[in-house]
């Protein structure tokens, strides 16, 4: 028999929290859903400690946490992909590996998708990160209401559940770029999506996997991944560029019609050369990031490899 949710936790770099964390969750799940009715999937993201160990060591009293282990470094969403091939639940929960999201508060997510609502986020009133995390939170915020038409307000938080179908449908992606929230939005209406007031705690040990470049990199997934904007945009700023230069080549005629003493030419010419130069850059890296993602999905780059398994019978292909 199935049970009814599934938490599906990433973990990178951890090993000093897992205890805890295995300790809190089980808690907190078999008061709420009792023996059987949940389980808990650990996804050991290839990470820099032996978090591994650890997982297979906590599963061995414990039937209901399962554990996979990647052979290379995924990311975060990545690696819930792949937990989400052998989560089994009705709902599905995601959470972070730190203690920073309280299991305490699954079953208030849980509680949501029961009522109908097809997928749940966790809203924060405050977090406990970094200042320039908290920013790039913000910025990131507002890029995704532009390209995947979220509801307005909403954070999309690692910290969500929905249900399964809207997993499955995730599922069918298979391209090596997985951004979860965009697959989950785009599948489902957003009078379905609810959220719940969260307190985000401090991380419970060591520090965050996230770097500021792997945060540059998930964003970098989200714009180009479910939207074109960003080739409208370098075509709008192509258009404007060419309006701009039109317009000083109008002053510079101006002024030499005007003032034939005024030595016009080398500040135009580079301020011309510049501005020209950095849009064209900038138009590159654009049609540059798109060509890259689309040869590695032709190359047919997989999302993760799965090595070892702990309590696992039907370990998804990678």
């Amino acid at each position: 028999m199935n049970p009814e949710i599934s938490v599906v936790i990433p973990v990178y770099g951890s090993a000093g929290i897992l205890p805890n964390l295995v300790a809190r969750l089980e808690e907190t799940l078999i008061p709420a859903f009792g023996d059987g009715g949940f389980e808990v999937i650990l996804v050991h993201d290839a990470g820099p400690d032996d978090a591994w160990s650890v997982i297979v060591q906590q599963a061995q009293a414990r039937p209901w946490l399962r554990g996979l282990d990647l052979r290379r470094n995924a990311g975060q969403h990545n690696a819930i992909m792949a937990g989400l091939g052998i989560a089994r639940g009705r709902y599905i929960v995601t959470m972070d590996d730190d203690l920073q999201h309280d299991p305490a508060d699954i079953p208030r997510i849980v509680a949501k998708l029961r009522e109908g609502a097809d997928l749940c986020y966790a809203q924060f009133p405050e977090k406990q990160h970094a200042l320039w995390k908290r920013l790039g939170s913000r910025f990131n915020d507002m890029v995704a209401a532009r390209l995947l038409k979220k509801p307005k307000g909403l954070y999309l938080s690692p910290f969500r559940g929905f249900v399964r179908e809207l997993g499955e449908e995730a599922r069918r992606y298979n391209g090596p770029f997985v951004y979860l929230d965009g697959l989950l939005i785009q599948s489902t209406s957003h009078k379905r999506i609810a959220t719940v007031t969260a307190q985000h705690h401090a991380r419970g040990d060591g520090q965050s996997g996230y770097s500021f470049s792997k945060s540059i990199s998930l964003w970098l997934q989200m714009a180009t991944s479910f939207s074109i904007v960003p080739l409208r945009f370098v075509s709008l700023a192509g258009i404007l560029a060419s309006c701009i230069a039109f317009l000083l080549a109008i002053i510079v005629l101006w002024q030499k019609l005007h003032s034939p003493q005024v030595a016009v030419g080398w500040p135009s010419l580079i301020i011309t050369i510049l501005f020209m130069g950095g849009l064209q850059l900038l138009a590159l890296g654009a049609i540059g990031e798109y060509t890259g993602r689309i040869l590695l999905n032709i190359n047919n780059r997989p999302q993760y490899i799965i090595g070892e398994t702990a309590n696992v019978d039907d370990a998804p292909e990678s």
